[in-house]
């Protein structure tokens, strides 16, 4: 995340504090005492932290929430930790249904770089209260599974941890637990006892589907340094049917712009229903409340004009990819339909903007308008292709195309290759030249 971004980041001062604000963004589901971290927030800086586990190469739209969580605290002056679980990701954390197949420690190496650099963009590590980078593997690697047994294992009962919701699940399906998954919470549970040696680090986050693995530090912390340390769980972010947030076809949205494009990501956050956009805009942007109340308004009173959800977009994916590469995206959005310069587009944005497309190899013998209008699918036979264009209604890169028989030059093939094919207002296609 440019800096720029993260310089014009704050919290909203209309709030007494910043447990006010993150009650009203609706980011606090389950907590330790809830008086006494609100006190503790409004009080002098603590260090607290968050673990991402490497188990892809990316983060995804969960991972987010918890990213902003983050920065929102450490925009109130407390220090953050950003963990990346070197030695927790070659375990994994167990799964409600299956076990999860275990990388190698190469791979779980290489994420674990990857999961670092993407989770430094999204915080400060200038300053008094600047971020630091941890990585539970330093800890858990020269400790020999006696001396883990010896000085963690035994402050954990077996009881306790057959109750956790997760393991719960997998004892109770065909599935099973193996012991590896099953000591998950163990280390985990280690980790907050050695950031709060190390760093006097007071308070974890996590979602809400961690709670269990998050008391596991509470308690063990307390059973060891007899000291009181808190946990913040989130909610789970869900649709307004219920449906789980941040999956797309089955796939995640993921914050690499390799894996999920700028563009693809933009539009995930644009289709955001007038139901879900005011949450989300709590969450997942630093807009003020009334700000966002404005936007309500709008919700409610112009929904056609869906400003909610572009400026969700705008805000969103300019926090995660950067303003310049958020621009270019709405260039592209508007250039697809006629309202841009298709020429001003690099091929990356190009590419990502028509993915969803139906794309057509043409040679330069297919260069005809109709039979592009029909090879691309835009036209169902040369008669429908020759009317479409009698009518008015054919274009190729935004240029209206009226004679059915003209033959479009190959010179204007933006980046060489591509055809943006319309017909009418609203359908497009892809041609690419090959040789």
């Amino acid at each position: 995340m440019p800096q720029t971004v993260l310089d014009t980041q704050k919290n909203d001062p209309s709030f007494p504090n910043i447990w006010q604000e993150l009650k009203w963004r609706g980011l606090v589901h389950v907590s330790t005492d809830e008086a006494e971290l609100e006190a503790l927030l409004s009080g002098d800086p603590i260090t607290y932290y968050c673990g991402f586990d490497p188990t892809a190469p990316s983060l995804h739209l969960g991972n987010l929430v918890q990213l902003l969580l983050l920065r929102r605290l450490q925009l109130a002056g407390h220090r953050p930790l950003g963990l990346v679980g070197g030695s927790t990701g070659l375990i994994g954390d167990p799964r409600p249904t299956a076990e999860r197949t275990l990388n190698t420690k190469d791979t779980v190496a290489e994420w674990v770089g990857y999961l670092r650099a993407q989770v430094q963009r999204f915080l400060s590590f200038e300053g008094e209260n600047a971020a630091r980078m941890v990585n539970n593997l330093d800890w858990t690697a020269p400790l020999s599974a006696i001396d883990f047994l010896r000085e963690i294992g035994k402050h954990f009962r077996v009881g306790t941890m057959l109750r956790k919701d997760a393991v719960a699940s997998r004892l109770a399906s065909d599935e099973g637990i193996s012991y590896t998954e099953f000591s998950y919470q163990i280390l985990q549970g280690m980790d907050y006892l050695e950031l709060f040696r190390a760093y006097d680090c007071v308070l974890q986050t996590g979602g809400s589907d961690q709670w269990g693995n998050l008391t596991s530090g509470t308690e063990l912390i307390r059973k060891v340094e007899g000291k009181t340390v808190h946990a913040l769980g989130t909610p789970l972010i869900t649709n307004a049917d219920g449906t789980k947030f941040g999956k797309s076809e089955g796939n995640a949205i993921w914050l690499d712009p390799a894996m999920c494009s700028p563009y693809a990501f933009y539009q995930f956050w644009l289709n955001t229903s007038d139901s879900d956009v005011v949450d989300r805009l709590k969450v997942f942007t630093f807009l003020t409340r009334a700000e966002i109340e404005e936007l309500d308004a709008a919700v409610r009173d112009r929904p056609f004009a869906r400003e909610a959800q572009r400026r969700l977009a705008f805000e969103v994916t300019s926090t995660v990819h950067g303003v310049d590469a958020t621009e270019k995206v709405i260039a592209a959005s508007a250039a697809l339909f006629g309202n841009g310069d298709l020429g001003v587009l690099d091929e990356g944005t190009l590419e990502a903007a028509t993915a969803e497309l139906t794309t057509a190899a043409v040679t330069p013998a297919q260069l005809g308008i109709v039979d592009l209008l029909v090879v691309t699918g835009l036209s169902d036979s040369k008669s429908a292709a020759r009317r479409t264009v009698g009518e008015g209604g054919a274009y190729v890169n935004n240029v209206k195309v009226t004679d059915p028989e003209a033959v479009v030059d190959s010179g204007i093939a933006l980046h060489g290759r591509y055809f943006l094919v319309r017909r009418g207002k609203k359908s497009l296609a892809t041609a690419v030249l090959t040789d």
